[in-house]
């Protein structure tokens, strides 16, 4: 009997001690799987963008201090200079993940819209590049997102199948750029509403066909990301020195430090990208040939 008993005693006791240890699991398996997120989060960068990506935060932080941004139509400088670093910490974010490949560009990319769009409004300046993002970045990066999940490459599936344009294709899209800028920034030249942000009516005339160009150049590289073409980072170079002309004109300091790293970033993607298209490109013919068919 007191075998019996003692055997009965170690089963409860083993069945305790595994009950403690399932609620030792359960209550840290949150906490795992944060970690856990973190380190393949952390993983998944290579050190080279790692480097890049937080040598253009500090440096944005440091010019935001050195170069204080005014008080513009009743709002109050730090308002407007911390909207500044939202985008550009947003931006750098979206722009390494478009380097990588990566369809979770276009969710971070909906805050920098967001954000760009307050700024504009804070500002009452450059209408074109904000009803651009309001009508057609918004909805694309949306459409993007669905599209790329459908486009993920069969043995990598956080990286997505890309390719690259027509000379055809190309040259509709020059042509149709050069017609949006003249017509669109004649508009905003001589109506659009007045602000206090510029110091002269040249720089405000400049900066509304810049604006236009920049709008333009902006919704081509939309479509070009839409369709996954290595074409967009081309888009975002111009893009790039057209927003550099309209930030030193506009005496936006602190973004100057967010086109460097555009800069870097984008010769980063259009290589990455290149590798991938010549590495590919048995599947890329495939894929035109069988797409050739559904366009007809």
């Amino acid at each position: 009997m007191l075998n019996e008993k003692e055997e009965s005693d170690k089963i409860t006791d083993l069945q305790q001690e595994n009950e403690v240890k399932n609620k030792n699991l359960k209550n840290n398996k949150p906490n795992d799987k944060k970690q856990n997120i973190i380190i393949k989060t952390w993983n998944y960068f290579s050190t080279y963008e790692k480097i890049w990506y937080f040598s253009i935060l500090i440096l944005s932080i440091v010019f935001a201090f050195v170069f204080p941004e005014d008080d513009v139509n009743g709002v109050n400088g730090t308002l407007i200079m911390i909207l500044y670093l939202i985008d550009i910490i947003a931006n750098i974010t979206c722009e390494l993940l478009i380097s990588k490949q990566s369809r979770w560009n276009f969710i971070v990319s909906l805050v920098v819209e967001v954000t760009e769009i307050a700024t504009l409004i804070i500002l009452a300046s450059r209408f074109a590049t904000m009803a651009v993002t309001i009508f057609f970045w918004i909805p694309i990066d949306i459409i993007s997102f669905v599209v790329w999940s459908k486009h993920k490459d069969k043995k990598e599936e956080e990286l997505t199948v890309v390719r690259t344009l027509n000379w055809w294709q190309s040259l509709l899209v020059i042509l149709a750029i050069g017609i949006w800028t003249a017509g669109i920034g004649y508009v905003l030249a001589a109506y659009g509403p007045e602000t206090d942000f510029y110091n002269s009516d040249a720089i405000e005339r400049a900066v509304a066909y810049l604006d236009a160009c920049v709008s333009a150049v902006g919704m081509a590289n939309g479509l070009f990301i839409l369709f996954r073409y290595r074409e967009q980072w081309i888009a975002w170079y111009i893009s790039t020195f057209l927003e550099t002309a309209i930030n030193i004109l506009s005496g936006q300091w602190v973004f100057l430090v967010l086109k460097v790293g555009y800069l870097t970033n984008t010769t980063y993607g259009y290589i990455k990208w290149t590798k991938y298209i010549k590495s590919h490109k048995n599947e890329l013919n495939l894929e035109k040939a069988n797409y050739r068919p559904k366009i007809q």
